[in-house]
């Protein structure tokens, strides 16, 4: 049995997990800067 294909799809999800994550945190860390930005602007 060739372990490649399992290999291959377990990475790809890896990747995309962490970018998905990446990309979630990039964003509530903008919306959290503004939160911020806001309330130094009163």
């Amino acid at each position: 049995m060739n372990a490649w294909p399992f290999i291959i799809t377990a990475w790809t999800l890896t990747g995309v997990a962490s970018a998905g994550v990446a990309a979630w945190s990039y964003l509530a860390m903008r919306r959290a800067e503004a939160e911020a930005e806001k309330l130094t602007r009163r």
